[in-house]
C-alpha cells in the first residue's frame, strides 16, 4: 500500500473535486483526507488531499504522468505529489539564543518531529555542546561584512553534501543571501518576536515595555529577500498587562517562539502549506 498527498491549486471552476477523486478511485485508491479552499476574491481553488493506492503496481511516475495527462491538464493546474512516507531532511542555522534549538531538538529526539537532522550551523560555537549532547554535527561558520561571501559558499557547501529539503533559522541572528533563498524558496522558515514594525533594535521586550503592551507574540515565516517580509505560516499571542516585569515578557515571548516555530515546522513536514501571493494556504 502506498501513501500520497496530492496538493492542488487552479482557477476556480466546475468538476475539479469530481475529476481528481474518480480517478483516485480508478487507480484503486482510498481518499484518507481532503480538505479546500477557494479564495472567492481570487477567484482560486486549493485543495490537499491524502489517499492510499492499494494497487502496487502503479509507481509514482506513472500515477504523475496518467493525472497530468487526464485531470491536471484539463484544468491547468499547478500541483504537486509527496510520498507520506518520505522523512525530509533539515538544516537548523543558529546563533547564541538556546530556547528554539532544545525545544526544536527535544521534540525530534521524541518523535514528534518527522525529520532528519544532518547538521547545525552557527556563526558562533556557543550552541555547540548542545549539538553534542543529541549527537549532531556542528559547524562553526564566522559570518560578518567581511567573510560573508566565503561563509554562504560553506552554507551551501553543507546544504548540499547532505542533500537538505529544507532549512530552519533556530534564532539565527543574520540576513540568509538571496542566492541562498534562491536554492530554497519556501524552504527557509524563520521565527521573531511580533512586535515589528513597531519596535526595532535589539531590545525590542525593554522598548514594549516602556510602552506598556497588552499583547505581545511570535511569528513564523518563510524567507524571501524582503526582509521579515515572507509568507506568513503560524502566528501567536499572549496577554501580558501591568504586572509583567521585562524579564516576564522575555521569557513568555521565548515560550510563544518555541511553540510557534516549532507548529510552523510541523506544517511544513507533513506539506499543508502552499504559498501563493506572499501568502498562505494552511490545511487543517
Amino acid at each position: 500500500m502506498k501513501k500520497f498527498i496530492l496538493i492542488i491549486n487552479c482557477k476556480d471552476q466546475s468538476g475539479i473535486i469530481a475529476a481528481t477523486t474518480n480517478f483516485i478511485l480508478k487507480c484503486d485508491g482510498n481518499i484518507t483526507y481532503v480538505d479546500q479552499h477557494v479564495d472567492h476574491q481570487e477567484g482560486v481553488f486549493f485543495m490537499r488531499l491524502e489517499c492510499t493506492l492499494n494497487n502496487v503496481e502503479i509507481q509514482k511516475e506513472d500515477f504523475v504522468k496518467s493525472f497530468n495527462t487526464v485531470v491536471a491538464h484539463k484544468f491547468q493546474m499547478d500541483w504537486r505529489l509527496y510520498d507520506s512516507d518520505s522523512v525530509l531532511k533539515m538544516a537548523l542555522f543558529v546563533s547564541k539564543y538556546d530556547h528554539c534549538l532544545y525545544d526544536i531538538l527535544g521534540r525530534f529526539k521524541s518523535g514528534e518531529l518527522k525529520v532528519d537532522i544532518p547538521f547545525i550551523v552557527s556563526n558562533h560555537k556557543d550552541l555547540k555542546p548542545i549539538a553534542d549532547s543529541f549527537g549532531i554535527p556542528f559547524y562553526h561558520v564566522p559570518t560578518s561584512a567581511e567573510t560573508s561571501d566565503k561563509a554562504q559558499l560553506r552554507h551551501l557547501e553543507l546544504l548540499k553534501k547532505y542533500n537538505i529539503d529544507f532549512i530552519v533559522l533556530a534564532r539565527y541572528m543574520q540576513i540568509i543571501p538571496k542566492d541562498i533563498i534562491a536554492v530554497y524558496p519556501f524552504k527557509i522558515i524563520n521565527i521573531h518576536h511580533s512586535f515589528l514594525p513597531a519596535f526595532i533594535g535589539a531590545k525590542p521586550y525593554h522598548s514594549a515595555f516602556k510602552r506598556g503592551v497588552k499583547i505581545i507574540g511570535a511569528t513564523s515565516h518563510y524567507v524571501t529577500a524582503e526582509l521579515d517580509a515572507g509568507p506568513i505560516i503560524e502566528q501567536d499571542v499572549v496577554r501580558v498587562s501591568h504586572s509583567h516585569s521585562i524579564k516576564n515578557l522575555i521569557a513568555k515571548g521565548r515560550d510563544l517562539e518555541k511553540i510557534v516555530l516549532a507548529t510552523a515546522i510541523k506544517h511544513h513536514i507533513d506539506q499543508k502549506v502552499l504559498v501563493y501571493s506572499n501568502k498562505t494556504v494552511v490545511f487543517s
